[in-house]
């Protein structure tokens, strides 16, 4: 077992998550401290961390979400590092910022790699700027007076996307080009109201396609290897339903392709830590969607197929050592 330089590790979440990390915590013989609001204290996340903190605000999901509070509460455990998995402040640059200034090993990509990747519009012009596909597309502020002129030059259907968007939010399939500005209109709203942010971006939208992503690794030393790929084309409203390791729609050489894409998108980010990288996929060609610069809902699937513990490679990546894993 390597030696870490921290032995207390803060989970900055709650729920199902919080309860998986702390196994992984347990196995490497470190020790756990949780943050939790008044309404978790009975839940198993709280009973089973070494160290408990409560967290105030109206509901959990609005004290979760507070740098100040999770700072100071790393702060009174005495850790040596906070992993924020995923959701609330996960991909959030700002905490991870404050996290590392604080003196805190963060369990996750630096700073300007979630600051990057967490906006879709900086993430797709970087990808295509290094020669990786990515679909036809427009972005507003390219030329705002010729957003729509452009969007429209690209052909129906068209897919209007929140530059900061997730879960289905902020978007809109627009097949009939004279309702193009309704839906960038309902579009920007939704994305101000859930994200603050009402960026869009417009692309076509491929009827049908596979969506197939991929886990990646990287350190800092420049290694990055992925974890092969995770198929989760069946969704409800953007919003993935199953997820199936390996892909059976991929063959032998488009799944090389494909993982090696992610990885050198990966490389060319000087990436750290664990992310994911997601493409749809249609006949024999695919496109960069986004990356996700964080611990993905999904990794276990891949942890089921590989016998990998994600989680642990996170966390000797965060305690600087180097991937025991290489390329595939």
């Amino acid at each position: 077992m390597r030696k870490l330089p921290f032995d207390t590790i803060l989970i900055a979440n709650r729920g199902e998550i919080a309860v998986r990390i702390i196994k992984t915590l347990r196995k490497l013989e470190l020790r756990s401290a949780v943050v939790y609001h008044d309404l978790d204290a009975g839940a198993p996340a709280v009973s089973m961390a070494d160290m408990a903190i409560a967290v105030s605000g109206r509901t959990p999901v609005a004290a979760h979400p507070d740098t100040a509070q999770i700072i100071a509460a790393a702060r009174e455990a005495n850790v040596g590092a906070i992993h924020p998995s995923y959701g609330f402040l996960a991909e959030n640059a700002e905490f991870a910022r404050a996290a590392v200034e604080s003196g805190f090993a963060f369990v996750g990509p630096t700073p300007e790699i979630i600051q990057l990747m967490s906006d879709k519009i900086r993430a797709r012009n970087f990808v295509q700027r290094n020669g990786f596909p990515v679909v036809p597309s427009a972005v507003k502020e390219d030329d705002p007076a010729s957003f729509i002129q452009r969007a429209r030059s690209i052909g129906g259907p068209l897919l209007v996307k929140a530059s900061a968007g997730g879960g289905g939010k902020g978007m809109r399939i627009v097949r009939d080009l004279d309702t193009l500005e309704d839906a960038i209109a309902q579009a920007r709203s939704e994305a101000q109201r859930y994200f603050g942010d009402g960026r869009l971006y417009i692309e076509r939208y491929i009827e049908k396609p596979r969506h197939i992503e991929v886990q990646v690794l990287g350190d800092s030393f420049g290694n990055v290897v992925h974890l092969f790929e995770r198929e989760c084309s069946v969704q409800r409203r953007f919003q993935k339903v199953i997820e199936e390791a390996p892909a059976s729609t991929l063959s032998p050489g488009l799944r090389e392709r494909i993982c090696e894409t992610a990885a050198d998108i990966a490389r060319a980010a000087n990436y750290r830590n664990a992310g994911t990288v997601e493409f749809i996929v249609h006949g024999g060609e695919f496109y960069f969607l986004e990356m996700n610069a964080r611990l993905q809902v999904e990794h276990p699937v891949t942890e089921m197929i590989t016998g990998i513990d994600i989680v642990a490679e996170q966390l000797y990546v965060a305690g600087g050592h180097e991937l025991r894993l290489r390329t595939h």
